[in-house]
């Protein structure tokens, strides 16, 4: 597949194709039925008896029988000619979008792929200083979209040939070969529900080839990208493609409210102007529509930056990985820096109480450290780098927000969020084990405040259903209103319990000891048997909810980010304690 072939490709005479042979089988369904309804149908109600009758009602019942089979090998073939047409039209706007880009840029893009540009800054046409770094990622959209559409050229070529050797030599006629060609198909579009065990899911997905794999992406993204059990560079492709949907779709919807109708209907009521009902109305959704898409607009805007950002310099920006989309409750997304796959070290950050998605945009200037849940996931990616040699490839952190955490704080004293997502979260943990790759990964869970409740309960869930779900290495709990445990011991983890606790953290001061608490214990009390690591004073600010926001910036965490970095990376005899470890 070549740049010319796929940008030229005429899909709208593929799609009348398409829809031609859709007619075609609709027809010969239609003579299908009329040879059951008025032949086999109208000899079953006449009183012809003997040797004769039965024979000829054998003979009918054989060639019906191949009429349903041609009919249903008819319909694989448009099934067929349906997913090539999705999947070209998906390449060719990848492909499109890339040349565009790079006109935008002023590159020159050759018919290898290859890129030239202007390098005269007084020139009108200078392409400017990161010319390289935009060049490259926009070649390596280039090759991914041929190498899309030539896969898929494969499958749909070996589909269609396939079918084309049944009618030529006649066994597509053979109810048997039909239903075996049916279950094929079933087996390819049978994507594994919602919540399988994710080593049935490993399996099922391996079970395909690449290009089979690549055709569920083009064709279900937002089934394949949110399966625990499919390996991460997969979901991540699969999850961009979602999301650029989503994205269209609420667009769409915007766009369907039709133009603003007026304001005001002219009357007033004590000198101020009434706002119509159509108005009202109107406005509510729009607003609603418009704050949901500007959530998913800047995921990719974190997700255009961070690759730009790869791009420049691997060394000291991981690669995203888009794990999971959706706009179920609240939005859902899953985000890791570095691949969880290969990475020997991951960890799943799970942030608390009031967090949406517009958390994981790009930092802003008017953000204090630590208010971004996505940076305070790369906060810890950056750590534990450094702590570990500056290897770049040897962890991934993922922050999870695929739950709806309470909206408020009075909220966060009702535990049904935290109980409904953490069943969730252990499978996604299960599944990093899952999908990794070589020696098994060094596991970390997280939960910062009300995360720190679901974190507890998905590690307690592993704890009791040690078939169902398997275990992080290590648990870490920051600024916690409580667990769902009595003791550390509870979750059968040898010690690889983590608390740390601001003596200043406001959530905690006001939940410790009282019934506000979310559990039944504190994990930062001694007796609870977690090991204490140092964290800020909480001196700066006073009693301020920064101090309940500072664990993992290394602006304001002090010790604490560090010693989470070292527990990420096993290197347990650098993380400093409060007191000797608890058991």
């Amino acid at each position: 597949m070549d740049i010319a072939t796929l940008k030229n490709a005429d899909l709208v005479a593929l799609t009348g194709a398409q829809s031609a042979y859709g007619r075609l089988v609709t027809a010969f369904g239609q003579h299908v039925d009329d040879w059951r309804s008025q032949v086999t149908g109208g000899l079953d109600k006449a009183q012809w008896t003997g040797s004769t009758a039965v024979q000829v009602r054998a003979d009918l019942a054989a060639f019906t029988s191949k009429l349903q089979a041609a009919h249903d090998e008819l319909n694989l073939v448009g099934t067929t000619l349906g997913d090539a047409e999705k999947s070209f039209a998906l390449a060719q706007a990848q492909l499109v979008q890339a040349l565009d880009d790079a006109q935008a840029a002023h590159f020159t893009v050759n018919p290898d792929g290859s890129m030239t540009w202007d390098n005269d800054p007084s020139s009108a046409t200078y392409a400017g200083p990161t010319a390289q770094t935009k060049a490259s990622d926009i070649g390596s959209r280039i090759s991914a979209a041929l190498a899309e559409a030539d896969q898929a050229d494969q499958l749909i070529a070996a589909r269609l040939k396939h079918f084309t050797d049944n009618a030529v030599n006649g066994t597509g006629l053979d109810s048997a070969t039909a239903g075996a060609d049916q279950q094929t198909e079933n087996n390819r579009e049978n994507i594994p529900q919602q919540g399988s065990d994710p080593a049935a899911v490993k399996a099922w997905w391996n079970g395909l080839t690449p290009a089979e794999q690549q055709d569920l992406i083009n064709n279900h993204p937002q089934d394949i990208g949110n399966l625990d059990g499919v390996p991460s560079a997969a979901r991540d492709q699969a999850n961009r493609l979602g999301l650029t949907q989503i994205r269209t779709n609420l667009q769409a919807q915007i766009d369907g409210l039709g133009p603003q109708p007026p304001m005001f209907d002219g009357l007033v009521s004590g000198g101020f102007p009434i706002q119509t009902e159509a108005y009202t109305e109107w406005k509510q959704k729009d607003d609603a529509l418009q704050g949901q898409l500007d959530q998913y607009n800047h995921i990719q805007d974190r997700l255009t930056a961070d690759d730009q950002a790869y791009a420049t310099d691997p060394s000291n920006h991981p690669r995203d990985y888009l794990l999971g989309i959706g706009t179920q409750g609240q939005g859902r997304a899953i985000l890791s820096f570095g691949n969880p796959d290969t990475a020997k070290n991951v960890s799943a950050y799970v942030p608390g109480v009031t967090t949406t998605l517009d958390s994981l945009r790009p930092m802003t200037p008017d953000q204090t450290p630590g208010e971004n849940e996505a940076d305070n996931a790369l906060n810890v990616w950056k750590t534990a780098k450094d702590l570990n040699g500056g290897d770049p490839n040897a962890t991934a952190s993922i922050v999870w927000l695929n739950y709806d955490p309470p909206s408020s704080l009075t909220g966060g004293m009702d535990t049904g969020a935290a109980d409904a997502g953490a069943p969730t979260y252990a499978q996604f943990l299960t599944g990093i084990r899952d999908t990794h790759q070589g020696a098994p990964p060094h596991v970390t869970s997280m939960g910062d405040s009300y995360g720190s409740y679901l974190a507890t309960e998905s590690a307690k869930l592993a704890a009791d259903q040690p078939g169902t779900y398997r275990a992080p290495d290590d648990l870490v709990l920051t600024g916690s209103p409580g667990v769902p445990v009595a003791h550390a011991a509870d979750l059968h983890m040898n010690g690889h319990v983590w608390v740390g606790t601001s003596p200043l953290d406001p959530v905690h001061l006001i939940t410790s000891g009282t019934p506000a608490g979310l559990g039944p214990a504190d994990p930062h009390d001694s007796s609870w048997g977690g090991n204490n690591f140092t964290v800020p004073t909480g001196t700066i600010g006073g009693l301020t909810g920064d101090n309940h926001t500072a664990y993992l910036t290394p602006q304001r965490g002090g010790p604490s980010l560090p010693n989470i970095g070292n527990i990420v990376i096993g290197n347990y005899g650098s993380v400093q304690l409060e007191s000797a470890n608890h058991a």
